[in-house]
């Protein structure tokens, strides 16, 4: 490490977020633009180089981050991002879309804060684009074998690259118009760019990937036929079933499932709309579901202008510091964080209901009913406050105006209405998702499943472990049973836990 006292020395700073005001009016990230650069080498000088990195157990992808950290603050940006990109295909979507649990891990988190490992990887990302480290790396020669890709989130991307670079001919099938799966549709512009997505598919194309979209397996192509036309195949479909809420007034005209809403938000970015027809605009807006979906959803109901937005949480308010009893260090505690969506909700008031806690959440909220107008039109969510047992505590019941309500309630395994996993006749888990074995391979030969799909909803992160890993599986059974991909994770492989 350039700083052996630099952990004592320099206190951790975030990179900075434009101001709200300016934010909301755009749909540009919410990050100064420039603003990591001259503040990340004194960051990654708190790396205290410490002889058990738990940061590389607690990031699923094994990143070297103790390396890059050393790189950066000597800033080698050459060498850190060749360290960076030796484990990750796509940091540039995982610094800016992963909840970090490497930073959980850090070591100096035990009794400070973490080093800004996100922002660091972000930085190095964008500094190997822009200083043109990041080339296409296209193989030296091309087997004779052939992979389709079906799905092209980041674990079918990581899965399409390193089978390219390893030699494979790869075409990736992506049911929608662009590549990039949830990426694409489901992550809105403030979050990530989609020029970053852009540049990282050109590479890929450079490189040899080949790309199928709007063709969806199992309906557009016969999922047995393009089985018997390739060597392998990976599903990488994601975990597109969502969860419904069942409860009456579901019906009603203006309640819509997250994922039917934001991808028409991104549509307008893209500039294939000139409104959304689901637009927040003016309207009540109550989003079902805490998590980052429903956030997702947040910021986006404020930029399209909503006359008030409240987010509704089943779970009680977490507390701002870790409990060493039930989520010791070094696992992802659970934490009350106020994301850049409810920062700008609340410091717009779009809330009143919420803003007696300071936010736009009611935590420990159960949606009761749904009420409607002679018309069918949802007008009012019904719900009530629960234990930590989910039960409902009398007298708490309470009516929030709403004509547009979204659901965020997270999802359960791929999507089976599209002819895939019963005309490729894959076996399926209890809960819904892909069965697999310990080497990613699916009852049915040559077929692997990887990533959401298989593994149940997860992070981007894993999603990109599981391509790496899955990847290393195809190449084993295509070759002669040896492999020089790497395999991060295997596929029972979980995050730690208490």
């Amino acid at each position: 490490m350039a700083d052996p006292k630099g952990f004592l020395t320099t206190p951790r700073q975030d990179r900075p977020r434009r101001p709200v005001e300016e934010r909301v009016r755009d749909w540009d990230e919410v990050y100064v633009p420039g603003a990591l650069l001259p503040i990340v080498s004194k960051q990654a000088d708190r790396c205290m180089d410490c002889g058990v990195p738990f940061c590389h157990e607690a990031c699923p992808l094994g990143n070297l981050i103790p390396e890059w950290n050393d790189l950066v603050s000597r800033e080698d940006w050459r060498a850190a991002a060749e360290r960076l990109h030796a484990t990750n295909n796509f940091p540039e979507f995982t610094g800016r879309l992963c909840p970090a649990p490497c930073e959980a891990g850090c070591v100096l988190a035990i009794n400070q804060p973490a080093v800004t490992i996100k922002d660091i990887e972000c930085a190095i990302a964008d500094r190997a684009w822009a200083e043109g480290f990041a080339a296409p790396a296209p193989p030296d020669r091309l087997s004779d074998r052939t992979v389709a890709v079906i799905g092209s989130g980041p674990t079918g991307l990581a899965a399409a690259q390193q089978l390219t670079r390893a030699g494979h001919t790869v075409a990736v099938y992506e049911r929608d118009d662009r590549i990039g799966g949830l990426m694409r549709y489901g992550i809105p512009e403030f979050k990530m760019e989609k020029r970053h997505l852009e540049r990282r598919i050109e590479q890929m194309r450079a490189e040899g990937t080949k790309f199928r979209t709007s063709t969806t397996v199992g309906r557009d192509v016969d999922a047995a036929e393009l089985r018997a036309r390739y060597d392998a195949v990976v599903i990488a479909t994601g975990a597109t079933a969502w969860r419904e809420l069942a409860v009456p007034g579901r019906e009603l005209t203006g309640v819509h499932q997250a994922m039917e809403y934001l991808p028409l938000a991104n549509r307008v970015c893209a500039g294939d709309l000139e409104t959304s027809p689901l637009s927040a605009a003016g309207r009540d807006v109550v989003i079902v579901g805490g998590g980052d979906t429903g956030a997702d959803c947040l910021g986006t109901a404020v930029r399209e202008g909503a006359a008030s937005v409240t987010q509704l949480d089943i779970y009680e308010r977490p507390g701002t510091v870790r409990d060493e009893d039930t989520e010791p260090w070094p696992t992802y505690p659970k934490l009350y964080r106020l994301s850049p969506a409810h920062e700008e909700a609340h410091a717009l008031r779009t809330a009143p209901a919420a803003a007696e806690n300071s936010d736009v959440r009611l935590f420990a909220a159960s949606t009761l009913r749904l009420t409607g107008d002679a018309e069918g039109r949802v007008r009012a969510v019904h719900l009530v406050e629960v234990d930590a047992e989910r039960r409902p505590v009398p007298g708490t019941e309470r009516v929030l105006p709403a004509d547009l309500v979204l659901l965020a309630l997270g999802f359960s395994g791929p999507d089976r209405s599209d002819g895939l996993v019963s005309g490729l006749g894959l076996e399926l888990e209890p809960r819904g998702t892909i069965a697999r074995d310990a080497g990613f391979a699916t009852n049915v030969p040559g077929v692997f499943a990887a990533g959401d799909a298989a593994r149940g909803q997860s992070l981007i992160v894993w999603a990109i472990a599981e391509g790496r890993a899955v990847a290393a599986a195809v190449d084993r059974h295509l070759t002669d049973g040896t492999t020089r991909l790497p395999a991060p994770i295997g596929p029972y492989d979980r995050p730690m836990r208490a």
